[in-house]
């Protein structure tokens, strides 16, 4: 019914863990008829936010996301983004994050 209702559709989560294609792939295998520019994540926010800003982010998310930030600088890093990836929560990243 929503797909006939004159509004739009958009399928919202808060998920750091994985890219928006992942997350496509695994709502198309539970039967969901969606498609990728219908998900809107966190790390779609955070990356609408970095190209406003024009900034080169360090991020501190996991691997899985990283293809939700392709494209991006991120050489000479003036801001930070956090996401759910303890395998980069270490003394070396984190002495990173805070310069």
């Amino acid at each position: 019914r929503l797909r006939s209702a004159p509004v739009t559709v958009r399928f919202v989560t808060n998920t750091t863990k994985e890219s928006k294609r992942d997350l496509l792939e695994r709502l198309t295998g539970l039967g969901f008829d969606i498609a990728e520019h219908e998900i809107f994540t966190s790390l779609t926010a955070a990356r609408n936010l970095l190209e406003q800003q024009q900034v080169r982010p360090l991020l501190l998310v996991d691997d899985k996301a990283l293809p939700d930030f392709k494209g991006l600088g991120t050489d000479n890093p003036n801001a930070v983004v956090v996401g759910l990836a303890p395998e980069h929560f270490h003394y070396e990243m984190m002495n990173r994050a805070f310069r």
